[in-house]
């Protein structure tokens, strides 16, 4: 099943997340429009929730099939997100040898300790155990999606046990210490809702709410076939998040958005046709997110900030949408030559599937070893 409308939410997410970065280099001015982008920065935990959501309608059934089951899971998922993250982080490496050689300047040096590279390529950097987000700065939410891979079958066992009563169980276990958590100063930020280096609990109780509605959706009867509910209720979390509203109450319009989406797709898969032109494009949203930074890295903090800037050639809000074109245009270009092929291989050679005991006995055959 494709659900186009939660795709597309998916996308927003990632465009939104985006063009509030490039603000950083607006001149004087954008404070109002960069604080206006930054309320809708709640759309995360929609991102998370959307994840668990899809995870978990796929594999509830048979993660724990076999024993094999999980690691083919772990296997598909680093395969398809590694690669591409890897690549932003090698990038960044550049930047930070640059940085400590004397040859660039940053007004953030911390974000290229090198003490900080292991728990990066561990994709362990949410997880508390540094105090900022360094290189890929985005790469946090990844971190976080990591963990929630590893953790999947804590909510797939809830599950299977307890039904959809288990996940909630798990949600509002994750929740409560989370609230704790913050309330201690364990987790130093004013809300957990708000935490990156400590993103991956906060990501796993959206996934576990995102694994609540993919139950939800799987076993409800409502024939809801109209995406408008689904809509007014996204756009009611919208306006929520634009008049700062509780943080709770965002969170539960993105989830019943997602459920009221999700539902009428799965009665009418003909519902968000209208959506599959910008198919191509959703597609690629994490590539979008991941490689963002490092067009900003190029056009805004180099060309823009030392070249066109100064000249005085043109103004920002013109040139703001190129960097943003690039980005789209190369996570388009990636995923075509870089990241499918390789996740292909990645499958072919470790998922454990027959294509990959078939690549590994030619390979064996080749070099004389079977």
């Amino acid at each position: 099943m494709h659900f186009r409308t939660l795709e597309i939410w998916r996308l927003s997410a990632a465009l939104a997340v985006m063009m509030w970065h490039f603000l950083r280099y607006a001149p004087p001015g954008h404070e109002a429009a960069s604080a206006a982008l930054y309320r809708l920065m709640p759309l995360m935990e929609m991102f998370f929730m959307i994840s668990g959501f899809l995870i978990m309608l796929r594999y509830a059934d048979t993660l724990m099939s076999e024993p094999v089951s999980f690691r083919r899971f772990i296997v598909r998922r680093l395969a398809r997100l590694y690669p591409l993250y890897f690549m932003t982080l090698l990038f960044f490496c550049v930047v930070a040898a640059a940085l400590h050689l004397g040859l660039v300047q940053s007004e953030q040096p911390e974000r290229y300790a090198w003490s900080a590279l292991p728990a990066n390529i561990l994709l362990v950097q949410a997880w508390g155990l540094t105090d900022t987000l360094t290189f890929n700065y985005v790469g946090w939410t990844l971190s976080a999606e990591w963990f929630c891979y590893l953790t999947l079958p804590v909510l797939v066992l809830a599950y299977q046990r307890y039904g959809i009563w288990g996940l909630a169980a798990v949600a509002a276990a994750a929740i409560v210490a989370l609230e704790i958590g913050v309330a201690m100063g364990w987790i130093p930020f004013p809300s957990w809702l708000q935490a990156n280096t400590w993103g991956a609990y906060r990501a796993f109780a959206d996934f576990a709410l995102g694994a609540m509605v993919a139950v939800a959706v799987r076993d409800s009867r409502f024939g809801l076939k109209s995406l408008v509910p689904g809509w007014l209720v996204f756009i009611a979390a919208v306006a929520a998040m634009a008049t700062l509203q509780n943080a709770y109450v965002i969170v539960l319009l993105l989830a019943a958005a997602t459920f009221l989406a999700a539902l009428a797709e799965r009665n009418d898969p003909e519902a968000a046709a209208y959506l599959k032109p910008l198919h191509p494009i959703g597609r690629v949203s994490f590539g979008i997110y991941m490689i963002h930074p490092v067009i900003e890295s190029v056009l805004l903090a180099v060309v823009w900030r030392k070249m066109l800037e100064p000249m005085g050639v043109m103004s920002f809000y013109a040139y703001w949408y190129l960097p943003a074109a690039a980005v789209i245009a190369t996570a388009l270009l990636s995923d075509r030559y870089f990241e499918g092929p390789v996740s292909r291989y990645l499958n072919a050679r470790f998922g454990g599937t027959q294509a990959g005991a078939a690549a590994q006995k030619r390979g064996a055959a080749a070099t004389g070893t079977a």
